[in-house]
């Protein structure tokens, strides 16, 4: 378990990471798994963050994970959209039913 917060960082950008090698990959599942990760280790963040700060000399590498973490993002939404969009389209005209 990380014990600083910049540590929580680079756990987040490696579960990152991960999703976007399994975006790649076009393995849906192992994108959904790590998404779940970096939603544990955020929320691990906020709690820790309440309890400590982040140093001085840890800042700038926050900004430079960061910026990573977005750039990762923002791949994996490319790669996603074309299996969004025919997901979507499996339910385009479908009657909704409430089974």
């Amino acid at each position: 378990m990380p014990e600083m917060l910049i540590d929580y960082y680079k756990a987040i950008e490696d579960s990152s990471a991960k999703m976007l090698e399994a975006a790649k990959s076009k393995d849906w599942d192992g994108v959904v798994r790590y998404e779940g990760t970096c939603a544990v280790l955020i929320e691990q963040l906020r709690n820790q963050s309440q309890r400590q700060e982040l140093l001085p000399e840890h800042r700038r590498e926050k900004v430079r994970i960061m910026q990573r973490i977005l750039r990762n993002d923002a791949q994996i939404r490319c790669l996603a959209e074309p299996w969004i969009a025919q997901f979507e389209h499996l339910f385009d005209g479908q009657p909704h039913s409430m089974h």
